[in-house]
C-alpha cells in the first residue's frame, strides 16, 4: 500500500512540475513574440509625398528611402499622391497607424497652406511627429539671357522708376515661389506685376520670350536653360550664397535687407509615433544625410542636405507657418 501512495504522490509531483513547465513556456512565448514585434521596421514603410514624381523632392525622397531601406534592413517606398495642397497625402499619414510603417514627406509648402486654406483639416504642428530635416534650397531671380538688367539693383531701380509695369513669373498662387516674389515687393519698396503660371516650363517659355522680366523658380528647374546662357540668374533668395549656387549673389548683396526665402522637405511621422521609432529614423538619417555620395546627389539638385532634431523642424514649421501668414494677409491673396 505505502508503495501505491508513493507511486501516487511521485506522480502527481511529476504532473505538477510538468504543468508549471508548460505554465513558463507559456509566459516565455509572448514575450519572445512582442520582442519580435518591436523589431523596426517589421514591415515595408511608405513614405508619402503630397507632390508628383520626378520633381526635386521626389527625387529626395528616393535617394533617401533606398539609404534608410539599407541601414535599417527594410523596404522604404515612395507613394505620390499630389494636389489638393497636400492634403490628401497629410490624410493618408494621419489616419494610419503611429507604428512608423507609414511616413510623411512634409515642405515649406505645409506651412503655407495653413494660411492659404479656409479650413484645414489638420493641425500639421499636432498631427504629425516630427524627424528630421533633409535637405534646404533656394529659389533663383533670373531673366532673359538677353535682358538690359544684368544686375537685380539694376531691375529694382527699373521697378522704382515705373512702378506696376514690370512682370515677374512665378508657378501658381498661394507657392513657395509666388509669395517669395510678394514678399520681395514689400522687402525692396518696390510695385511689379506677378503672373502666375500653371507650371514650370510655362514660366521658363515666357522668361525666354521676354514676357516676363524675371522669373523665381528652382535652380534645379532652370539648371538646364542658365547652363545654355537662355536665362541669367540675377540673384538667390537665401540670407547667404548657396552652396550649389556659388557665384550667384543674394538679395541681401542686392541691397534686399533681411530678405530670407530657403525652403525645405522633412519626414515626420504620425502623432503618437513611439519615441525610439523617431530616433531610430534620426539616427540613421543624420548617417545617411552626412555620406558625401548623398550631398553630391542632392548639391546637384540645388539642395544642401541636411539634417536636423525633431526639436528644430518642429520650430521651423512653426516659425514659416507665421512668416507666410503675414506674407499671404498683406498680399491679399484670397483663402481656397
Amino acid at each position: 500500500m505505502s508503495t501505491k501512495v508513493s507511486d501516487c504522490a511521485v506522480s502527481r509531483t511529476l504532473v505538477r512540475m510538468f504543468l508549471t513547465v508548460l505554465v513558463l513556456l507559456g509566459l516565455a512565448l509572448p514575450q519572445r513574440q512582442a520582442g519580435a514585434e518591436t523589431k523596426y521596421p517589421s514591415k515595408p514603410v511608405r513614405i508619402v509625398l503630397p507632390f508628383a514624381p520626378g520633381g526635386v523632392a521626389d527625387i529626395t525622397a528616393r535617394v533617401i528611402a533606398d539609404k534608410l531601406g539599407g541601414k535599417l534592413g527594410g523596404r522604404f517606398y515612395i507613394e505620390n499622391q499630389p494636389g489638393a495642397g497636400g492634403i490628401a497625402a497629410a490624410r493618408t499619414v494621419i489616419s494610419s497607424p503611429p507604428d512608423g510603417h507609414t511616413l510623411a514627406l512634409l515642405s515649406n509648402g505645409t506651412a503655407i497652406s495653413v494660411s492659404l486654406f479656409s479650413h484645414l483639416p489638420y493641425d500639421p504642428l499636432k498631427a504629425f511627429a516630427p524627424i528630421s530635416s533633409l535637405g534646404y534650397f533656394d529659389f533663383v531671380f533670373a531673366t532673359n539671357g538677353e535682358s538690359e538688367f544684368k544686375t537685380l539693383a539694376d531691375f529694382i531701380a527699373a521697378a522704382k522708376a515705373k512702378p506696376g509695369t514690370l512682370n515677374v513669373g512665378t508657378i501658381n498662387i498661394g507657392s513657395t515661389q509666388n509669395l517669395s516674389a510678394e514678399l520681395f515687393k514689400t522687402a525692396a519698396g518696390i510695385d511689379f506685376t506677378i503672373i502666375p503660371y500653371r507650371g514650370t516650363p510655362e514660366l521658363l517659355v515666357s522668361t525666354m520670350q521676354g514676357n516676363v522680366a524675371l522669373m523665381i523658380d528652382s535652380y534645379s528647374s532652370m539648371k538646364g536653360n542658365l547652363a545654355e546662357g537662355k536665362i541669367r540668374p540675377l540673384a538667390s533668395s537665401g540670407p547667404v550664397r548657396s552652396e550649389s549656387t556659388p557665384d550667384i549673389p543674394t538679395l541681401r548683396e542686392a541691397g534686399v535687407a533681411n530678405y530670407d526665402v530657403v525652403s525645405w522637405n522633412a519626414l515626420f511621422a504620425p502623432a503618437g509615433t513611439p519615441p525610439e521609432i523617431v530616433k531610430t529614423l534620426n539616427q540613421a538619417l543624420q548617417e545617411i544625410l552626412a555620406e558625401p555620395e548623398v550631398k553630391k546627389r542632392l548639391l546637384e539638385l540645388g539642395i544642401e542636405a541636411r539634417g536636423s532634431t525633431p526639436e528644430e523642424i518642429s520650430a521651423r514649421l512653426k516659425s514659416d507657418i507665421d512668416k507666410w501668414q503675414k506674407v499671404i494677409e498683406k498680399a491679399g491673396i484670397a483663402k481656397q
